[in-house]
């Protein structure tokens, strides 16, 4: 698809948000953003990726410039009341996914958009929601997957378009990109507000 000369940028070293905004047939260049992603404390479900997703988008603010547009994203797993994150090693990754079996949890990415304006940052940021349903997973599913996928760059200690999703997903209420960690549908929708498809 043709867009116009204002130049798209991906804040992110996900292979999968990559590979989904690629899927849209936008160019883009993807730049690395190191940007602090602790958040307070009593900030709940979507308000976290929120949060740290308009971090990620402030840390890219004195490299930014007036003919860029900057995605950043973040997402998280919520469950039982709290916040899944990246599992630190295999005992962690164990028991989030020991959390998730039988039950259904939420994802909700943050996805904000970046703009300059006379030399002022302008954020816009979107928040979208599935429901994901896991079946019951025996403690030796759950090795297998940790074993063989090695999750530990993935929210919640899963990615649903690998294994563990194919036996274990047994519903999912909402876009399934977003579980992924990037709800393309919303970012289509939000480039094409701005004249960029």
């Amino acid at each position: 698809m043709e867009s116009s000369n204002l130049q798209i940028l991906l804040g992110s070293a996900s292979p999968r948000r990559r590979e989904l905004l690629a899927g849209l047939d936008i160019p883009f260049t993807a730049v690395s953003i190191d940007a602090d992603e602790t958040f307070p404390l009593d900030l709940q479900a979507g308000d976290i990726p929120y949060f740290i997703s308009r971090a990620k988008a402030r840390a890219y603010e004195t490299r930014l410039n007036d003919s860029q547009l900057l995605i950043t994203s973040d997402t998280i797993v919520w469950a039982d009341g709290k916040m899944l994150g990246k599992p630190h090693d295999e005992t962690e990754a164990f028991a989030m996914l020991r959390s998730l079996s039988g039950k259904t949890h939420q994802v909700y990415t943050a996805v904000t958009f970046a703009e300059k304006e006379n030399s002022q940052l302008v954020l816009t940021t979107e928040v979208d929601k599935t429901d994901v349903t896991f079946a019951e997973l025996s403690d030796e599913e759950i090795r297998y997957y940790i074993d063989r996928y090695k999750p530990f760059d993935k929210a919640g200690a899963y990615g649903i378009q690998e294994w563990i999703g194919y036996i274990g997903c047994t519903a999912i209420r909402g876009s399934y990109f977003n579980v992924m960690g990037f709800p393309v549908h919303l970012v289509y929708r939000e480039l094409k507000k701005r004249g960029l498809v």
